[in-house]
């Protein structure tokens, strides 16, 4: 026995420690295992009993590069903070951990609580400064030997990646060629279109959204690869899915390594597992063109990368105009303000919807630096590229035949291929079902129920079909051609189309317009200079019409409502103030609340809520406010509101969210006022029977 052990030391429990990185490790590594397991009879061996000796093999699989995830190391720890442990076995230094900050606290602890560390060779006591200098030497040669290692694993990684021979797991559309080191396409035909038509739309729409929706508008389905099983299983249309496929080079036919980095992170001051993070192409650190067959070239992968980018709304650069949406403002992203040269955005404004390019200001996104709207512009701008294109009428039809039929034989040989697989999933479970011996019934029910579950998916499947060949029209008559003809040939009808969506206008129009800008005149008259910028770098430059004066918010008005909001004003004294001045908004009409209220958010006079004033009890023109009623009549305001809630009085002006309600008080609401006060507490009492027990009247409603 070692003379370091104390009669105090086992008093105490000893604790048995044991881990391995790797589960890989504890199944091939058995004898490892075995020898920690061995530490028990050591522990006995040292004068501790069967009974006291405890053995914690929670982290085996686990790696010692932190105690932040391993739960029998932070057991181990305060077991010793709270004086129950007496020794730690561990079959060596590095089997505890292998940081050296983790190390030296566990130290810390032990030679405050008196604890011995044992190990197959020696007995040590942390309190004795030879023996904690050697264990401390050790933590940190465990340290740089995990360093050492991982240097040594990391560079045969990256070496066999340079050659493209790593395996890693490969992206739906592929499988990994064992024998010859390569990604190969998969046999599955279904997969492979599905694959390509992802990239066939994505040429056509522009945007990972537009994939998405034809797919989800023609009921088709995406192959997806499961990391644990390394199957190919078939899922819903997703934004995500279709974006992992278009950023990924494996589809390129380029084999790349090191596109993610992984670091370890930390989370409210915690460290945490490791936190993956993109990387520049730049910086991969191996890219082999040409590797294994591919589904679409280098050079469109690398235009997709940059129409992704584009399509992206957080960007303020001039450079990216984003995908084309929706919106009927046709020049969404192409838009470039001609004061600053910002990126214009759109704004939809009023109950039409109507269409607005506007610039904020950099240094205050509340200022509008210029605003137009859009209807007159696109108006111009829609004739000018019609004009300019003039397409060679046969040809194009020709094209445009050709490309509809194919477009619409991809569509219906997904569901063709579909099909297929599930007729042969049922022939699949008949032979099986064949195949079993009848008497085993507790086998055959089984697969009887399995045979008939597949001809019902087959049946649905083929319903689910017609429907579609049905609703999207998957075959082309000769009807359908002679119309595809005609409107190949009328260009303006099939831009004015009912059929033609405002996303593929804007593509259409992006096809032959780099971008436009926008400039204010003043003199002579108030104009919008427009100048296109086509895509062959020619430019042509006209000036539209701005809005007429009768349209425009007069300048006095403006002033008015600034001035007046600057003293704290509300927006219903702006707006009796306004018509006690005999001024007019832009429409020729009397201003109210939402009138005021668009005026101060087009010229960036916004108040929070906290300092937003109470309407007043009574405005110029007689009406009264809930609260000018509740004080009248002396009751709380809620009285007030209840009385409106059951339609005994009504207001005459405002109401929704955020606007003043307004009421006129003449001798019959006043006198139905009086009685519903006398009588709330009556609360069966209804205003009808009140005001005739009272003699009053009201007017039908």
């Amino acid at each position: 026995m070692s003379d370091k052990i104390e009669r105090t030391h086992r008093d105490r429990r000893a604790i048995v420690y044991l881990r391995q990185s790797t589960l890989k490790q504890v199944y091939e590594h058995r004898e490892s295992t075995a020898r920690q397991y061995a530490l028990r009879a050591r522990a006995v061996e040292l004068g501790w009993r069967e009974d006291q000796v405890e053995i914690v093999d929670d982290d085996l699989g686990q790696s010692g590069a932190s105690a932040g995830w391993r739960v029998g190391f932070q057991r181990l720890a305060e077991s010793v903070a709270q004086g129950r442990v007496g020794a730690v076995f561990a079959l060596e230094v590095s089997r505890l951990t292998r940081s050296s900050a983790d190390w030296h606290r566990l130290l810390e602890l032990c030679g405050l609580a008196d604890v011995v560390i044992v190990d197959e060779q020696a007995v040590y006591l942390p309190r004795d400064y030879n023996d904690r200098l050697l264990l401390g030497l050790k933590g940190q040669m465990s340290e740089a030997e995990q360093y050492w290692m991982r240097l040594r694993m990391e560079g045969g990684r990256l070496n066999k990646a340079r050659r493209g021979e790593l395996y890693f797991h490969p992206p739906a559309g592929y499988a990994w060629d064992a024998a010859r080191s390569r990604f190969r396409r998969d046999a599955d035909e279904r997969v492979q279109r599905a694959v390509r038509l992802v990239f066939e739309r994505f040429r056509l729409d522009g945007s990972a959204y537009g994939v998405v929706r034809y797919l989800l508008r023609h009921d088709l389905l995406l192959p997806v690869r499961t990391v644990p099983a390394q199957e190919v299983c078939w899922v819903r249309p997703r934004e995500s899915v279709v974006l992992r496929m278009l950023h990924n080079p494996i589809y390129a036919g380029a084999y790349v390594f090191g596109r993610h980095e992984e670091r370890m992170a930390l989370v409210d001051g915690e460290l945490r597992r490791r936190h993956k993070t993109a990387v520049a192409p730049a910086a991969w650190k191996s890219c082999l063109h040409d590797h294994h067959p591919a589904y679409i070239g280098w050079e469109e992968f690398m235009a997709n990368q940059r129409k992704l980018d584009e399509n992206r709304t957080s960007h303020a650069s001039a450079d990216h105009r984003g995908a084309a949406r929706e919106g009927h403002a046709l020049l969404q992203g192409l838009a470039l303000c001609g004061r600053c040269g910002r990126r214009m955005s759109t704004r939809y404004r009023g109950a039409g919807r109507r269409g607005d390019y506007q610039c904020r200001a950099a240094t205050d996104v509340s200022a509008v630096c210029f605003a137009v709207a859009a209807d007159a512009i696109d108006a111009a701008i829609t004739k000018l590229v019609l004009e300019a294109i003039n397409p060679a009428e046969i040809d194009l039809a020709l094209a445009v035949v050709r490309e509809t039929e194919r477009q619409v034989s991809e569509v219906d040989r997904q569901w063709t291929l579909r099909l297929d697989r599930a007729r042969y999933d049922a022939r699949l479970a008949e032979r099986r079902y064949k195949a079993v011996d009848p008497d085993n019934r507790v086998i055959a029910r089984t697969l009887e129920r399995e045979w008939e579950e597949a001809l019902v998916a087959i049946e649905a499947l083929e319903r689910e079909h017609e429907d579609v060949r049905r609703r999207e029209r998957l075959e082309i008559e000769d009807e359908d051609r002679a119309r595809l003809v005609a409107l190949s040939r009328d260009l303006s009808s099939l831009w004015h189309a009912p059929t033609t969506t405002e996303a593929e206008r804007k593509n259409l129009l992006r096809m032959v317009v780099s971008d436009v800008t926008l400039s204010p005149v003043e003199v002579p008259t108030r104009m919008t200079r427009v100048q296109v910028r086509w895509e062959t770098g020619a430019v042509s430059d006209f000036t539209v019409p701005r809005l007429r004066e009768g349209r425009a918010t007069a300048p006095d008005a403006i002033a008015l409502v600034r001035a007046l909001f600057g003293d704290g004003t509300s927006d219903a004294e702006i707006a009796v103030e306004l018509n006690r001045c005999g001024l007019q908004t832009g429409v020729q009409e009397r201003w109210t609340v939402p009138a005021v209220r668009r005026v101060r958010y087009n010229h960036g006079l916004t108040r929070s809520s906290r300092s937003r004033r109470r309407a007043p009890d009574r405005r110029a023109d007689g009406l009264y406010s809930i609260h000018g009623i509740a004080v009248r009549f002396d009751v709380r305001p809620a009285v007030v509101r209840y009385w409106v809630r059951k339609g005994w009085i009504d207001p005459v002006e405002g109401g929704g969210t955020g606007n003043t309600q307004w009421f006129a008080l003449d001798e019959m609401t006043v006198s139905r006022i009086e009685v519903a006060k006398a009588r709330r507490s009556d609360r069966g009492a209804t205003p009808a029977s009140v005001a005739t027990r009272t003699g009053g009247g009201r007017a039908t409603r």
